[in-house]
């Protein structure tokens, strides 16, 4: 087999594809996911990176990533205090790696790892710069997961959500989206609706997903359960509007009750005290219900402003370009990059500008940076 230089041998230290592997507890499966995972990576014949990120696990996880690294010097470790989450952890090592194409991927061998070149092979083939792994064939799942699944990506997409149904955690991202993501101010963020939300140009490549190949799930029905309250607290505001609507209806049964009362006192048929018992505790509920929506509204609009999520993002403008096809990549960050290129559709490129951060240096973390442009 083909020897490949390693990321740090390169330029900058940058390979051009990094996998981000997020792991809790999975020395059962590890050895499994490395036997196919690397022949794979390998026989892409480019520069790459594994990040693996060991989510404080109580088992030999750490021990055995270590060990491989001594025969897999693309492997990288980085270790967690404390156990963060999985979403947490896909985050640590987004905001480590430093390859030009990203991949996340779980080490439980239920998205097959031979469907990265392809994703590779689609991202650079289409010019997008998102390839989402869509789960075509759910066979393997139980009944239940494959219908809670469908309830909650029918739900997302109710509440505004953009993106595939049945496409979870595994994707390709370019190097723009990975700094776009990491720009935003969001804590708790669900990466499955907030790279869709930014409407960078993507892609889809279906897959059989499997049966996990050895160990436990890490995703029990607590962890659905909270993954779940994440993300429509995330998407969406609308929540918050449930007492504006509860209120109105609350006004439109009082005047009816109102009504009513007023109808029974003048035929006779109600009870002394009723009438105006009724009337004066259906309007200040529905007046309490109304106020809470209100407050809801102005709620949502300070949950909106915290989440600063960008209204666009400027891939190329001629203005700045001039005429010498130079591409200049801007979004609501304050970092921006210059790439040139030459003649007509000459592909721009923006350099990633870099910042210092604890451990090392690393791409800062902003908008915009990795461009592809057409020059006019």
């Amino acid at each position: 087999m083909t020897s490949h230089p390693s990321f740090d041998t390169l330029p900058n230290g940058a390979p051009h594809l990094s996998v981000v592997v997020p792991m809790y507890d999975e020395q059962e499966v590890l050895p499994l996911f490395a036997e196919r995972l690397r022949p794979v990576l390998d026989g892409l014949e480019v520069p790459y990176e594994v990040v693996c990120v060991d989510d404080g696990s109580r088992d030999a996880t750490a021990s055995l990533l270590h060990a491989m690294r001594r025969t897999w010097p693309q492997v990288r470790l980085i270790q967690l205090r404390a156990n963060s989450g999985h979403q947490a952890a896909i985050s640590a090592g987004l905001a480590r790696a430093r390859g030009r194409w990203m991949v996340t991927i779980d080490a439980d061998l239920q998205d097959p790892p031979e469907v990265i070149a392809q994703m590779l092979e689609v991202a650079e083939r289409e010019h997008v710069d998102v390839v989402y792994g869509v789960r075509t064939d759910r066979s393997t799942d139980t009944a239940f997961k494959r219908v809670t699944a469908e309830a909650f990506y029918a739900l997302m997409h109710r509440l505004g959500a953009r993106g595939a149904m049945n496409a979870g955690d595994f994707r390709l991202m370019s190097r723009t989206t990975v700094d776009a993501v990491l720009a935003l101010p969001e804590t708790n963020r669900v990466l499955r609706l907030v790279v869709p939300a930014l409407g960078f140009p993507s892609a889809d490549v279906g897959y059989r997903r499997d049966e996990r190949a050895a160990g436990e799930s890490k995703y029990p029905l607590s962890k659905m359960i909270r993954l779940t309250l994440d993300s429509v607290t995330g998407v969406s505001s609308a929540p918050l509007r449930l007492a504006t609507w509860f209120g109105l209806a609350g006004f439109v049964l009082a005047f009816a009750v109102a009504a009513f009362a007023v109808v029974s006192k003048l035929t006779g048929h109600s009870i002394t005290g009723w009438a105006s018992t009724i009337v004066v505790v259906s309007g200040f509920g529905a007046m309490q219900l109304l106020c809470l929506g209100v407050l809801g509204e102005y709620v949502g609009r300070l949950f909106q402003s915290a989440q600063a999520r960008p209204t666009h993002y400027v891939a190329y403008d001629s203005f700045e370009a001039g005429g010498t096809g130079t591409g200049r990549g801007t979004g609501t960050g304050t970092g921006t990059g210059t790439g040139t290129g030459t003649g007509d559709g000459a592909r721009a490129v923006v350099e990633t500008q870099s910042g210092s951060r604890a451990g090392g240096t690393h791409p800062v973390a902003e908008p915009g940076f990795e461009v592809l442009a057409q020059a006019s």
